[in-house]
């Protein structure tokens, strides 16, 4: 094969070569001849195939009680905000089972403010899971090494976009940026992302005040609110709440 060196022809110009150890070189050689060049392509309907016949052979035929009530509907305690990035999914880094908890996933773990129009997927996830499900408690959940927040700390605050949706979005987090760049701004870019890595987490508990049914559920003692860090680097998990001071409304 063209590139690789041929050990048959180097050695057999010794003249003092074993028949033994020229058979075993040929031998090796023709192994060699058969190794592919370059690993399988990967096949991502195979792999999707190969997962799931996995989980329902290890899991779903393995606790047909647990599936058996989950058909009769949903009563997770938690909601959970996490981010898209595939390093960090909620489920398998807390060991989340089927049932336990109603995720939302998004670029950055961001939670905007109430707005009808411009946010309405996500105010409909929190509607769904404050006032339909019950849920008991609400967890955004930030992470390490994150790109959404690489790039919010980078984005200019003004001008042209040069993404269609990307800086627009995580923009919900600008008070989490201001915070950092005013109190750590001679720090890296790295450690500033660091820290607002939990600012961000910080300023999305404040939006989640923005919904009625969320301060209604704060002030009545059926809801709380948590934020979280998760750092895959050092194998850390932070949880910390907050003190909105909330009073009812005269």
């Amino acid at each position: 094969m063209s590139g690789r060196f041929n050990i048959t022809n180097a050695c057999s110009e010794k003249e003092d070569l074993a028949p033994v150890a020229a058979a075993k070189i040929n031998e090796i050689t023709a192994q060699l001849s058969t190794l592919p060049d370059s690993k399988p392509a990967f096949d991502p309907v195979d792999r999707i195939k190969t997962g799931f016949a996995k989980f329902k052979s290890e899991k779903y035929s393995a606790n047909p009680a647990l599936y058996e009530e989950l058909s009769k509907g949903q009563s997770p305690k938690l909601m959970v905000f996490a981010c898209s990035d595939s390093r960090v999914c909620p489920s398998h880094v807390l060991d989340f089972q089927p049932g336990e908890a109603f995720v939302v996933r998004n670029v950055a773990n961001m939670v905007p403010p109430f707005d009808k129009v411009k946010y309405a997927g996500v105010g409909s996830a929190i509607e769904y899971a404050v006032l339909h499900l019950k849920v008991e408690q609400i967890v955004v959940i930030g992470h390490s090494r994150c790109g959404g927040i690489k790039g919010l700390m980078s984005f200019p605050d003004e001008g042209p976009h040069t993404t269609d949706f990307i800086e627009d979005w995580v923009k919900v987090g600008l008070p989490a940026k201001s915070k950092v760049k005013a109190e750590s701004g001679s720090a890296s870019i790295d450690d500033q992302c660091v820290t607002c890595e939990k600012e961000a987490v910080n300023v999305s508990l404040a939006n989640l005040l923005t919904y009625p049914f969320v301060r209604n559920g704060l002030l009545n003692k059926t809801l709380g609110l948590k934020g979280a860090h998760y750092d895959f680097v050092n194998g850390t998990f932070e949880l910390w709440g907050l003190d909105f001071g909330l009073s009812s409304p005269a």
